[in-house]
């Protein structure tokens, strides 16, 4: 074979397989870990979310919901999703297997609160000192307003979260543990401000038997992360598309079902009084 056609044989060889190389990468699915204080049962939003996802990034998407933050931060872990939202005590928790992608604006701020809630009929409680011995809704081991704040307040008053309450059980999840309370079964939970102003906008008639007891200093909202290992490209793609869906009209719409003003890329400073209450409790 002549020289110069085994040559152009290489080069086109060669070509093809860059080309099926390319494809390929962007062919192969993305996937996005979700918690449970995030669109909870919320399908419809979810596809239709996803949908949008796929159309802008031009590849296959798909949301992975678990029910507890340990059984995402596991699949962070393990690079089996290549993005997830989650709570800031998990991002503190992953720094090194995490990179910060995007923060919400939760009306028009990257932040929000803990809640203390109480039972409507309860007029008494102002602060979590008013509930010791009481029964208490934790939502999650790994959740920072929902166990690491309220515990942060009691140990910070000079007693032990392990005595105070006389007993306490996690409902894993802030609407479950809102329901908890407003269904009697708890004196008092701590829960996300964000997931209870959503649910009193849809389900006005179950926060209502619920009240706002006491609010915690701001933190910097729930963060959407990608994986250490996930390509420069791949990272950035996704980042614009986030940043950029208050400039279209169906990003605008999804938005606004999401009860969000949209996304920023952030600072990972956000998070610095979480890591603080953390390092309290020997956990970082």
């Amino acid at each position: 074979m002549p020289k110069f056609l085994k040559v152009m044989l290489i080069s086109l060889w060669l070509g093809v397989w860059c080309m099926g190389a390319q494809g390929a990468r962007e062919s192969r699915t993305i996937r996005v870990a979700m918690t449970p204080a995030f669109l909870h049962d919320q399908h419809a939003l979810l596809a239709e979310w996803r949908d949008y996802l796929k159309f802008r990034l031009n590849r296959p998407v798909e949301f992975v919901q678990r029910d507890r933050y340990r059984d995402t931060m596991d699949l962070l872990q393990q690079q089996k999703v290549e993005f997830a939202w989650i709570c800031d005590y998990p991002y503190v928790a992953l720094k090194k297997d995490v990179r910060l992608l995007a923060v919400a604006l939760n009306e028009g701020k990257p932040t929000y609160r803990s809640y203390l809630i109480v039972p409507t009929r309860d007029t008494r409680t102002r602060s979590i000192g008013d509930l010791k011995g009481s029964v208490f809704a934790y939502a999650d081991p790994y959740s920072n307003t929902g166990y690491l704040s309220p515990r942060f307040e009691i140990k910070r008053s000079g007693a032990d979260p392990a005595t105070y309450f006389r007993r306490t059980f996690f409902t894993w999840s802030h609407r479950k543990a809102i329901d908890a309370v407003a269904a009697g079964l708890a004196q008092g939970a701590s829960v996300d401000s964000f997931v209870w102003d959503a649910l009193s906008k849809v389900r006005p008639d179950i926060t209502a038997k619920t009240r706002i007891a006491w609010k915690s200093e701001e933190y910097g909202f729930p963060p959407l992360v990608a994986q250490s290992h996930v390509p420069e490209a791949d990272f950035l793609l996704m980042q614009d598309v986030l940043l950029n869906m208050k400039n279209d009209a169906h990003g605008r719409s999804l938005l606004a079902r999401l009860n969000l003003t949209g996304f920023i890329a952030g600072s990972p400073k956000l998070y610095d009084s979480v890591a603080e209450m953390m390092r309290l409790f020997g956990e970082r």
